[in-house]
């Protein structure tokens, strides 16, 4: 399996318009466009997944930096979630401003 990260998306990309693109390259497994929870809109980037190592790569090799609806995609190897460094923000997880002043 090789998986590909795909940032850029127009919002209005479906899963199997991501399909049809990648396709052309190979045998993909899978394409889905990552969707916001709360609101189900897309949240402009998306996973696809090869079979074929090759194919893959190829894919990633011919439509980085192209352009889809307009806007210029990114292609690259899909890293596993334990590879990418953390979004720690520090504080308590809380700030909102809610409530009575104190001052």
């Amino acid at each position: 399996m090789y998986k590909l990260f795909v940032g850029g998306l127009p919002f209005a990309t479906t899963d199997e318009e991501l399909n049809e693109l990648f396709s052309q390259h190979g045998a993909v497994s899978s394409a889905v466009v990552v969707k916001d929870r709360d609101t189900g809109r897309s949240k402009g980037f998306g996973f696809v997944e090869f079979e074929n190592d090759d194919e893959g790569k190829a894919a990633e090799k011919a439509l980085h930096n192209s352009d889809l609806g307009g806007r210029t995609i990114t292609v690259n190897e899909a890293r596993p979630k334990e590879d990418r460094p953390r979004r720690d923000f520090g504080g308590n997880g809380g700030g909102g401003y809610g409530g009575q002043k104190s001052w």
